[in-house]
């Protein structure tokens, strides 16, 4: 069967949802009760993930958050309720694997996936693939992960899948001929905005795939935010990005609401920001690191890119979905 005679494109356009980029992950969820629902959110216990954690376990879910640094993770979830605390490395397929099968094994269904664990601007490190670092983690291991999570995703009906994006695709799009810098000289910056633009170009692919079972997908930017993300920044480069800064309550709210709101249901495949679908904008002269996105660009969102990307992260994972 052709996913496009039958897919229900939703327009990449504000709803508008009645939120602001000032709304808390508390105020986009007020007023909903989670009870019974199981969420996964990788990087669960620092920055945004932290208060992402908090604030759907108060609403009433039970959320895991795999950790690779587990005694870190422990004494930042200490006190929210409802937390459970696993293993997972995902630059490390086996690692993935154990932590899915382990998932799987209970017998659990998965309500809502966040994939918001990354790293930012690291110099050139490679995985054991000879991948580069930033592919690698931030968009390789989610799309691992979440295809061995798929069986308890299809369970639900109404599952929903949320990838954490980043303004940082305005320092470019995915190189599908050259993803791990092997013929072009590494760039910290366009390889971080190649793997956050990979992280929407997955939603909309994604959401394609799993609209048959009820599985809806979207990408958000969170917003600036100060988190230990900055860590490999120099201090000329965090001089240079301004002041214009969200708290982490605040970068967390469209998190949340991708994957509760009652304002998407039936939609999908789309970027988000500020507690709304985001606005299609024009790729314009985009220069200097603190340039702050209205909108989503052009090759963050195109279904051509994201088939081309998507046939390219099952070849470098050896992962293929299973409708």
């Amino acid at each position: 069967m052709d996913m496009d005679n039958v897919y229900k494109i939703t327009p990449q356009a504000p709803i508008p949802s009645g939120f602001g980029p000032h709304t808390t992950a508390h105020e986009a969820l007020a007023g909903l009760d989670l009870s019974g629902k199981i969420a996964i959110v990788t990087g669960g216990y620092s920055g945004v993930g932290l208060e992402t954690t908090r604030a759907l376990a108060e609403a009433g879910a039970t959320v895991i958050v795999p950790a690779r640094t587990s005694e870190k993770a422990r004494a930042a979830i200490a006190g929210i309720p409802q937390v459970e605390l696993e293993e997972l490395d995902l630059i490390d397929p086996a690692s993935i694997d154990a932590f899915a099968q382990r998932f799987l094994d209970s017998g659990r269904q998965l309500d809502i996936l966040i994939n918001n664990a990354g790293i930012m601007a690291p110099p050139l490190v490679r995985d054991a693939r000879g991948y580069e670092s930033q592919f690698a983690t931030n968009h390789l291991g989610h799309f691992q992960l979440t295809e061995r999570l798929w069986p308890a995703l299809k369970q639900v009906g109404s599952a929903r899948v949320v990838s954490v994006s980043s303004t940082g695709i305005r320092f470019g799009g995915v190189d599908i001929d050259d993803p791990n810098f092997e013929r072009r000289e590494y760039d910290k910056w366009k390889a971080y905005g190649q793997s956050k633009s990979a992280n929407a170009l997955f939603a909309v692919a994604l959401d394609r795939r799993g609209q048959a079972h009820g599985i809806h997908a979207f990408s958000v930017h969170p917003g600036r935010i100060m988190t230990d993300l900055v860590r490999f920044m120099s201090d000329d480069e965090k001089s240079t990005t301004g002041t214009d800064f969200k708290t982490t309550e605040q970068g967390a709210a469209t998190s949340v609401w991708c994957a509760t709101s009652p304002q998407l249901e039936g939609k999908g495949g789309v970027n988000c920001l500020d507690v709304d679908i985001a606005e299609a904008i024009p790729a314009l002269d985009l220069q200097g690191m603190a340039q702050v996105l209205s909108g989503v660009l052009p090759w963050a969102i195109d279904p051509e890119l994201a088939e081309q990307l998507w046939q390219l992260s099952e070849e470098m994972t050896g992962v293929k979905f299973k409708s």
